[in-house]
């Protein structure tokens, strides 16, 4: 299985950037990795989140 090592640019507020980064370093990982972490770990939440179009979300 071939990685995609494509650079995105991504901007975050100044104080989550500190908590990222204090956590790669606590860690002793790059921010890269920490983020890369996060975005899997938090795609498994964000599925479960109903989408705009489904039934259920109507009010």
């Amino acid at each position: 299985m071939s990685t995609d090592k494509r650079k995105q640019s991504l901007y975050f507020p100044e104080t989550m950037l500190k908590d990222l980064q204090h956590e790669a370093d606590r860690l002793d990982r790059s921010l890269s990795w920490v983020v890369q972490r996060c975005v899997r770990i938090g795609m498994l939440e964000l599925k479960k989140l109903p989408s705009t179009d489904d039934p259920a979300h109507q009010p």
